[in-house]
């Protein structure tokens, strides 16, 4: 390496260039296996008796679970992570993965309006949180509405992904599908409890 290259290496920060996957303890392997495929449409590419390595994407793995001798439930309330988040390209796609994780009796155990973006938060067999969301602000802008508006209403307020996609099948323009007025009210405290129960 010449000189040149590594006093920039050292001027700059060096950054990853992206969050490649998750690998997730289990006590139930095949149930975690089950809902993975069927939530993103996850491929196995490997699997044994202990371990699964599943992408629905290029990445050679994005979800890995692991069932470990003597791994053990993890206490309601404990300190970790909370939640992963998948996120969508389009409404379509998102309104399409809602109603076939509930046609297959998988539902969201709070959805929230963000105005940053669109969630619907599950429950994988673990008790871990998963996160489907859509953008609901153009990516030039992700920075300064985090910035700028998070602090009108950090949490958003309670979406119904039902009604939504009635909306949405009826022709109604997405952006008045997205629109949300943060002054409009604040997250109901039972929606709250849901999230971290």
């Amino acid at each position: 390496m010449s000189a040149e290259s590594i006093e920039d290496h050292n001027s700059r920060p060096i950054r990853p260039a992206k969050l490649s996957h998750a690998v997730l303890r289990t006590a139930r392997l095949k149930e975690m296996v089950e809902w993975y495929k069927t939530v993103l449409n996850a491929e196995v590419l490997y699997q044994n008796e202990i371990m699964a390595f599943m992408t629905y994407d290029e990445e050679h793995h994005r979800i890995a679970l692991a069932a470990f001798p003597g791994t053990v439930e993890k206490p309601k309330g404990s300190a970790g992570l909370d939640h992963l988040a998948f996120f969508f390209s389009t409404v379509s796609d998102w309104i399409a993965t809602y109603e076939r994780l509930k046609a297959a009796g998988i539902t969201p155990r709070v959805s929230i309006h963000h105005g940053l973006t669109l969630s619907l938060y599950y429950r994988d067999p673990d008790d871990n949180g998963v996160e489907l969301s859509i953008d609901n602000v153009e990516k030039s802008e992700w920075h300064n509405w985090m910035r700028n508006h998070l602090e009108d209403n950090p949490i958003g307020l309670p979406l119904d992904p039902d009604d939504l996609a009635r909306k949405y099948h009826a022709g109604v323009p997405e952006a008045e599908i997205r629109r949300l007025d943060p002054s409009s009210g604040q997250i109901d405290p039972e929606v709250l409890r849901r999230m971290i129960e």
